[in-house]
């Protein structure tokens, strides 16, 4: 099933529509949904989609050669054995004449001869440039596509454009999964993020099925695919899961993670921005603050496994899933909270929930915290989450919680908002479920 990339088609589409030859470098991680992109946006387009592989530089050769063949009709293209002359000849071939041609997985062959980039840049500038070519180079290593978009990239000056492919955000999860009640929505979100192949794996189940069935499971795609990514696209992969528990665990200042790891500062400080460069982490300076920030995984299904399955391994190896999914599930309303917390600060930082802000961050100091704080044009407005459905009482002396956290905050205009699943006699203060409904769904 095929939803949303709107704008990501938009952006081929207004590269294919130009008059020149493109170089399109389009890339992000893995599971993300690119090929599914590439292959909507080649419908109705002549060309070719190439999947390179690991195997070797000569048989990925020779696979190019036969898409090329058969798409010029030429089987001459079947005796090139050579990357460079592929090109040239294709250039002859096609002239000015509008011809798509997708390298997928292109890492591989930048991983099986070193100097592609090059062999790409003389191809480009001697035979390519003029001719009506749109060549994309797309790749899941994303460390390894990102060098060829730096100034000492051989490409360099010659791409003609580049996208990085996102997860879903949830608006986006809310149009695949659209039978989904709210509150089953946010928790499929808070589990398995926005990763199209995810949560096409688990669309036909409540969430809590998919975990006992789709992740807990020895087996199962989602079993071990953290680790699997990590063995995919770094070298120490022990170092990094080891970075992760402890994010997971709660441990989130570098001291803390110095403390937790054993590893000395500026080793654990490259670790770190590796996996920042993956999207795997990320860093948030509490509001007003431009130091004392906190690490946190960004990937939501690289925390929730993390967070409850990389502990559980041991047992789980062994088959002991219901012994495994009663520690879980004692857990994960806590674990929905935190996440729900989170999507509201995502939703108000995309915008879905517009209420003017100009910047959304959250804010802790000395024990206290607050869920969201935003900047808008004429003073601040503090947000509070709660993933619970609450009587009107109750929702009041959340909203005076709240307000007695702001008392540091020396500004003259303050508004205070609470957002929960539920809330008895919603007051202008007050959102809850059926509002967010509203954001997220268009109604």
């Amino acid at each position: 099933m095929f939803v949303n990339r709107r704008r990501e088609l938009e952006f081929l589409e207004r590269k294919w529509g130009e008059d020149s030859a493109q170089l399109i470098i389009l890339y992000g991680r893995r599971r993300v949904g690119k090929t599914m992109l590439l292959r909507e946006f080649l419908k109705d387009k002549r060309g070719v989609y190439f999947l390179a592989t690991a195997d070797s530089m000569s048989e990925n050769i020779k696979g190019l050669a036969e898409k090329f063949s058969e798409l010029t009709g030429r089987e001459y293209f079947r005796e090139v054995r050579d990357f460079e002359k592929l090109f040239r000849y294709l250039a002859d071939e096609i002239k000015n004449e509008r011809m798509a041609v997708v390298l997928d997985e292109f890492q591989y062959l930048m991983g099986l001869e070193p100097g592609i980039l090059s062999v790409l840049q003389k191809a480009w500038d001697e035979h390519l440039k003029d001719t009506g070519i749109f060549l994309v180079l797309c790749g899941s290593s994303i460390g390894m596509m990102e060098r060829t978009l730096e100034y000492k990239s051989p490409l360099y000056g010659r791409r003609t454009g580049q996208w990085k492919v996102e997860p879903f955000d949830i608006k986006a999860v809310a149009e695949m999964l659209s039978g989904r009640s709210m509150e089953e929505l946010v928790k499929t979100y808070a589990v398995f993020g926005g990763v199209p192949f995810y949560l096409d794996l688990v669309k036909d189940l409540s969430v809590e099925e998919a975990i006992r069935e789709k992740v807990l499971r020895k087996g199962e795609v989602l079993y071990e695919e953290p680790e699997f990514l990590l063995r995919e696209d770094l070298r120490e992969p022990r170092v990094y899961k080891l970075i992760l528990k402890a994010l997971a665990l709660g441990y989130e200042t570098l001291g803390e993670l110095v403390s937790f790891t054993g590893l000395d500062r500026g080793n654990l400080s490259r670790y770190i921005d590796i996996l920042e460069r993956l999207d795997i982490i990320g860093y948030e300076l509490p509001y007003g603050r431009r130091k004392r920030g906190r690490y946190y995984i960004r990937d939501n299904f690289f925390n929730f496994w993390f967070r409850f399955v990389y502990p559980n391994l041991a047992d789980l190896e062994l088959g002991l899933v219901d012994g495994v999914w009663a520690k879980i599930e004692r857990e994960l309303n806590a674990y929905y909270g935190k996440m729900f917390e989170r999507l509201v600060r995502e939703m108000l930082r995309l915008r879905i929930i517009d209420l003017g802000q100009r910047r959304v961050a959250r804010w802790w100091h000395k024990g206290e915290e607050i869920d969201a704080v935003l900047e808008l044009d004429d003073g601040l407005l503090f947000v509070e989450a709660k993933w619970s459905k609450l009587k009107r009482n109750d929702a009041e002396r959340a909203l005076e919680g709240l307000k007695k956290k702001a008392e540091s905050f020396d500004v003259k205009n303050k508004g205070f908002l609470l957002i929960a699943k539920e809330i008895e006699g919603k007051t202008r203060e007050m959102m809850d479920f059926t509002d967010l409904e509203g954001f997220i769904r268009g109604s």
